[in-house]
C-alpha cells in the first residue's frame, strides 16, 4: 500500500513522529511538507496521512487549508490524521477534534495525538514565552507517546 505523508512542522516533532510512522507502517511513504509544496497529487496514493502541530491552540493553517480544499479526495481514501502537541487526555483530544473537520474525522481510520516535544533553543522568544507560562517549565520536553504511535500505525495497517 503507497502512503502520501503530508505535513506542516514548526520545529520538526511532526516530521519525526512520520519517520517512527514509516518504519513500523506497511508498505512505501512519501513525505510532503505542505509548507514547501501544497499542491499534491493524491490519485497515486491508497493510504493518506494528514499532521501537524499545535501552536497557540491551533494547528499549521497549511495543513487546515489542505483538508478543506481536499476533503472530498480525502474521503475517499484510508485516511489517518494526527497533532502533536504538549497537552495530554482530554485537553490533547479537544485539540485533535478542533485541528480537522468533523467529516475527515468521522471517516479517518486512524486519529491520534502522538505527544510533543520542546527544544528551547530551537523555539522563538514568542513560543519560549509561552510555553514556559503555560507549561510552567524552561527546560527541554520530549514527550513522545509510543502507544499513542503504535495504536495510530495498528489501525492504519
Amino acid at each position: 500500500m503507497k502512503t502520501a505523508f503530508l505535513y506542516a512542522t514548526k520545529y520538526g516533532c511532526v516530521e519525526q513522529c512520520g519517520k517512527i510512522i514509516a518504519e513500523k507502517l506497511n508498505g512505501v511513504m512519501d513525505f510532503y511538507n505542505l509548507k514547501a509544496n501544497n499542491n499534491v497529487d493524491l490519485t497515486q496514493y491508497d493510504r493518506v496521512i494528514l499532521g501537524g502541530s499545535i501552536y497557540v491552540g491551533k494547528i499549521q493553517k497549511e495543513v487546515t487549508e489542505f483538508s478543506l480544499n481536499n476533503l472530498k479526495t480525502l474521503k475517499n481514501k484510508k485516511l489517518g490524521l494526527f497533532i502533536c502537541c504538549l497537552m495530554e487526555g482530554e485537553e490533547a483530544e479537544t485539540q485533535l477534534r478542533n485541528a480537522y473537520p468533523e467529516t475527515l474525522l468521522e471517516h479517518a481510520a486512524a486519529k491520534e495525538y502522538l505527544g510533543g516535544q520542546a527544544v528551547f533553543n530551537k523555539m522563538n522568544f514568542f513560543h519560549r514565552f509561552i510555553l514556559k507560562k503555560v507549561a510552567k517549565t524552561d527546560k527541554d520536553v520530549y514527550n513522545l507517546s509510543n502507544i499513542n504511535i503504535e495504536r495510530f500505525v495498528n489501525a492504519l495497517n
